[in-house]
């Protein structure tokens, strides 16, 4: 999309928690002078599924890997990590994180998320990067069930300067999705944000709510939503993999927005995204500012990841 500027030293910053982890594991697998071999290559392959890269994508990488050296591409444990770098920056095509935005009328982005995955602060993010850059932004409180997240978003709302249709406590989500999609056209808004509950103990009901939501901006506002976001916490490692599958039954989700990298040393759970369940990272926040969001660059990433 060209609108976010964090540089390849910022993300490496706030992967640290990561990087360190990632770093030191990897050390203590390829020391000095170690010859490359199967109990090499067992220990490697451990390595890189504890620290969440995911199990298919770490057996590819050693599958990869022991051919490599088979045919001499690779002669030392010193090629190693180049190795895995490269290979894990190809699995990533650009068309997968494109943002798609309408070509005419607003830009609809429908954001889903649990509760407590920092789903409205990600919102507010968003909001406030498109509003930089002379985007007329509008944010929708769809989750009225939590009347503290109507609230939430009505402070984000008036910090960076968009406007927010909401009702009271209780009302219909749908309604409220109603509403903005009509106050999106009137006003000319280019881009239309919609929070949505996120209770996982009333899981048939969420998800029904989360598809009526999406139906009724489809019908409001036709070949929309352009975006079905979800909101995963990254420090919960493996367990946004479960969330990020309930999900998808209930709505076409087409990117993750992963919160909280900058938090965690679970950063790898990228890539086992990627791998498990094919949806694109679009979108990573890396602390409690509203600026602090960045697109995902794979080539970026794996270089903060490995240092």
């Amino acid at each position: 999309m060209g609108i976010f500027s964090k540089t390849a030293g910022y993300l490496k910053e706030r992967l640290g928690k990561t990087r360190d982890k990632i770093s030191t594991s990897l050390s203590s697998v390829i020391s000095l002078g170690r010859r490359i071999d199967e109990a090499l290559l067992d220990e490697l392959e451990e390595t890189l599924i504890s620290d969440d890269i995911g199990v298919e994508t770490t057996e590819k990488l050693i599958s990869e890997l022991r051919e490599a050296y088979r045919s001499r591409q690779i002669a030392t444990t010193d090629d190693i990590i180049p190795f895995l770098k490269e290979h894990m920056k190809s699995y990533w095509p650009d068309r997968d994180r494109e943002v798609h935005l309408a070509e005419a009328g607003p830009t609809v982005i429908l954001v889903a998320g649990v509760n407590g995955t920092g789903k409205t602060t990600s919102i507010a993010k968003l909001a406030h990067i498109f509003n930089q850059n002379g985007k007329k932004v509008i944010v929708a409180a769809c989750d009225t069930f939590r009347a503290a997240a109507v609230e939430q978003l009505s402070i984000w709302a008036e910090r960076i300067g968009v406007q927010i249709v909401k009702h009271h406590a209780g009302s219909d989500p749908a309604a409220v999705a109603f509403d903005a999609c009509g106050a999106a056209l009137a006003r000319k808004a280019d881009i239309l944000i919609l929070d949505t509950a996120g209770r996982l103990h009333t899981k048939k009901d969420l998800m029904q709510q989360l598809t009526k939501i999406r139906d009724v901006v489809a019908r409001q506002i036709p070949g929309t939503p352009n975006e079905v976001l979800l909101v995963l916490d990254a420090t919960t490692g493996q367990n946004a993999i479960v969330q990020a599958q309930m999900f998808t039954e209930a709505i076409n989700v087409t990117g993750i927005f992963l919160a909280k990298l900058d938090g965690t040393a679970r950063g790898g759970i990228v890539i086992a995204i990627k791998d498990q369940l094919d949806i694109p990272v679009k979108f990573v926040g890396l602390g409690e500012k509203p600026e602090d969001i960045a697109e995902f660059d794979p080539t970026k990433f794996v270089e903060a990841l490995f240092g």
